[in-house]
C-alpha cells in the first residue's frame, strides 16, 4: 500500500513541475571621470569685482575629464552664478564666465572648443575621442552699480559633469 501512494506522490511532483527564480546582478562603472585638478580662487582688483583672471590675483579652476570610451559621454560645465556662501548682500551681483579647453592628450580632440554648445553659464562638448581633456574656467562676478562688496569669505561652485549619452 505504501509503495502505490510513493508513486502517486512522485507522478504529482513531475506534473506541476519545479520553479525558481534567478537574480542577474550587474555593475556599470563609468567610462568618464571627471577631476578637479585645481581650485580657483577669486582675486578682488576693485572694490566691486571678484575675478579668476590670473592678471587681477585669481586663480582659473580647471577640471579634468578622463574618458575611456569615446562617444558615449558629454561634459556638461557651469561656472558660477551664485554664490554658495557669502556675506548678505543687498544688490544684484552680475555674473559672467566661460569653459575653454587649456590641453589634450590627443590631437584629435582639437575641434572640441569649436564645436561646444554654450547656454546661460553652461557649456557643453561632446567627448568624441578617448583620453584626457583638461578645461579651464573663467569666473567673474560684478557687485552693484560700482558698489563696494561687503567684506568677508565667497565661495563659488563650478559644477562638472559627465553625461551618458
Amino acid at each position: 500500500m505504501l509503495k502505490p501512494v510513493i508513486v502517486l506522490a512522485a507522478g504529482c511532483l513531475i506534473a506541476t513541475g519545479a520553479a525558481a527564480n534567478t537574480e542577474i546582478i550587474g555593475t556599470v562603472d563609468s567610462k568618464c571621470i571627471v577631476i578637479s585638478e585645481t581650485p580657483g580662487i577669486y582675486g578682488n582688483p576693485t572694490p566691486n569685482l571678484l575675478t579668476t583672471d590670473p592678471s587681477n590675483g585669481g586663480v582659473k579652476p580647471i577640471i579634468r575629464y578622463d574618458v575611456i570610451s569615446a562617444e558615449y559621454y558629454k561634459a556638461r560645465i557651469s561656472y558660477p552664478d551664485a554664490f554658495s556662501t557669502a556675506p548678505s548682500l543687498d544688490d544684484v551681483v552680475n555674473w559672467d564666465g566661460s569653459v575653454t579647453v587649456s590641453e589634450v592628450s590627443n590631437t584629435d580632440m582639437s575641434g572640441y572648443d569649436d564645436n561646444k554648445v554654450t547656454y546661460n553659464n553652461v557649456t557643453e562638448y561632446d567627448l568624441t575621442v578617448a583620453g584626457s581633456t583638461w578645461f579651464t574656467i573663467a569666473s567673474e562676478a560684478d557687485y552693484g552699480s560700482n558698489k563696494s562688496l561687503p567684506a568677508g569669505t565667497y565661495n563659488a561652485v563650478v559644477e562638472a559633469e559627465c553625461i551618458p549619452l
